[in-house]
C-alpha cells in the first residue's frame, strides 16, 4: 500500500488532488481511500488530505501517520509545519517550490539524501495556465513524474469526470507542464 499525505491551505485544492489521485488509481483497478482532515474551516487555513492506493482491499480507517509520500501545495507551510513528520525513511517529498535547493533543505529541516525531494514551480504554472494560484493539479503532475502511481490516461479521465470540459482541459495542460518542469533536487 502507498500512503500519500497532502499539505495545503483551504482553497488550494489539496483534498481535490487527493481525490483525483484516488479516482485515477481506481480507474487503474486499484483499491483506494481519499479523505481530508480540516482544522478551522476557512480559506487559507492549513489542511491535510490523504490518499491510500493498494492492490489489495484497504482495511485501515485512520489518518495517514507514516506516509510514503508527502506533497506540499504551499511552500509557506514549510515555515510552520513539520511536513516530514512520520515520513518513512527514504520517502518522497514533492514541493511547490522555486528557490534554492539548499534553502529548501533548511526549511524542511532535513539533510540531503534522507529523502527524495522533487520540486516544481506550481504556483507560477497555475497562474500562467489557470490564471489562479490553485496548485493542486500541478502538484499531481510533479508527483507523477516522481512516482508512477497511476497512468496519465487515468488522471486525465478522472479530471474529465470531475470537471466541465474547459476546466478539465486547462488542468490537463497544467499537469503536463508541471510534470515537464518537476525535478529532483
Amino acid at each position: 500500500m502507498i500512503e500519500v499525505r497532502w499539505h495545503g491551505r483551504g482553497g488550494q485544492g489539496a483534498w481535490t488532488a487527493a481525490n483525483l489521485l484516488a479516482m485515477a488509481a481506481a480507474i487503474d483497478g486499484k483499491h483506494v481511500q481519499s479523505f481530508p482532515a480540516f482544522g478551522p474551516e476557512r480559506s487559507g487555513a492549513p489542511i491535510l488530505a490523504f490518499t491510500r492506493i493498494s492492490d489489495k482491499p484497504i482495511d485501515l480507517h485512520s489518518m495517514v501517520y507514516d506516509p510514503d509520500i508527502v506533497v506540499v501545495l504551499d511552500p509557506t507551510l514549510l515555515k510552520n509545519v513539520k511536513v516530514t513528520e512520520g515520513l518513512k525513511k527514504g520517502g518522497l517529498i514533492v514541493v511547490n517550490y522555486e528557490g534554492s535547493p539548499d534553502k529548501l533543505y533548511q526549511l524542511l529541516g532535513i539533510g540531503r539524501g534522507e529523502y527524495r525531494v522533487v520540486i516544481t514551480p506550481a504556483t507560477k504554472l497555475a497562474l500562467e495556465i489557470l490564471k489562479r494560484p490553485i496548485t493542486n493539479t500541478a502538484m499531481i503532475g510533479a508527483l507523477l513524474k516522481a512516482e508512477k502511481l497511476v497512468r496519465f490516461e487515468s488522471i486525465e479521465k478522472a479530471l474529465y469526470e470531475r470537471f466541465p470540459k474547459p476546466i478539465a482541459e486547462r488542468n490537463v495542460e497544467l499537469i503536463k507542464k508541471a510534470y515537464e518542469e518537476a525535478r529532483e533536487v
